[in-house]
């Protein structure tokens, strides 16, 4: 069995699909009651609680950190502590790209802690370091629907954004083949994509003009500070501002595990068009 944290997001709820199609089973834990494919065992859990996760009889742990384990008291370190004292002898870690290019935020020094926990724990393992997601796009849908706008800062800095599908393609290899055991792979998308870039290919998806409409700093952190503390928005827009070389280079780890590039964003777009309508 493969226990799948976080398994109704954005990088879970394909990463389920996919190990329930290649025939493994799969428990898919959430904080939430959620529907998942035919076949696969559901259970509400919280990550903060290490004692109610499905971890009994589970040979792999996809562990991504949710909202609970930042919370205060909280450890992670728990969960990858209570698997393998369950038997669990593979540990896939989502973790982030910030880790190496950007080492010295709290959450990214948290983070790389996480990271050597799951090194020394005695389990096989992967860390998977992925940068910016296509479906952050997502926080337009809404400006886009109503007026066929996208605003956001810095149109014309970009970075290449990453698939979460691909993310879960990867982590599904991972947590099946121990080929990627002891693999640190930073998972980049195709090309360097701007946000003004993004915005006339969601146009194109949807057949439809969508203007974009640029923020100043002090706009778009009043907006992201409706979702995330103050010093997280500052964090956030200091790499959309300006993106180190490192946060700049297309990686090839995508490549490398699955045998193909990794989707583009007009791929990502087309997937997801009816968000934007």
């Amino acid at each position: 069995m493969i226990v799948v944290t976080g398994a109704t997001g954005n990088i879970g709820r394909p990463l389920t699909r996919a190990l329930a199609e290649a025939g493994e089973q799969v428990t898919a834990v959430s904080r939430h009651a959620a529907e998942v494919p035919d076949g696969v065992r559901h259970q509400v859990a919280d990550l903060a609680r290490p004692e109610t996760l499905p971890l009994a009889g589970a040979k792999a742990l996809f562990l991504l950190l949710s909202g609970d384990l930042h919370a205060v008291g909280a450890d992670p370190a728990d969960v990858v502590r209570r698997a393998v004292a369950e038997g669990v002898r593979r540990v896939v870690l989502l973790s982030t790209l910030g880790v190496r290019t950007r080492p010295f935020g709290a959450t990214r020094i948290a983070m790389s802690a996480l990271e050597d926990v799951v090194r020394e724990s005695g389990a096989d393992w992967a860390i998977l370091r992925p940068g910016g997601f296509a479906s952050n796009a997502l926080w337009w849908a809404e400006s886009v629907r109503a007026n066929r706008v996208v605003a956001a800062p810095f149109g014309d800095t970009g970075v290449p954004i990453l698939d979460p599908a691909d993310i879960a393609e990867v982590a599904a290899a991972c947590l099946t083949d121990d080929r990627h055991d002891g693999a640190v792979l930073e998972l980049t998308g195709p090309e360097v994509i701007t946000p003004r870039e993004q915005t006339a290919v969601i146009a194109a998806a949807l057949g439809e003009p969508v203007r974009f409409h640029e923020l100043t700093r002090a706009e778009a952190k009043a907006g992201m500070e409706q979702l995330m503390p103050g010093a997280l928005a500052d964090d956030t827009l200091d790499i959309l501002s300006s993106p180190t070389p490192d946060e700049l280079r297309v990686s090839p780890d995508v490549q490398a595990v699955l045998g193909r590039a990794p989707r583009s964003f007009a791929d990502w777009a087309a997937r997801n068009v009816e968000a934007f309508r």
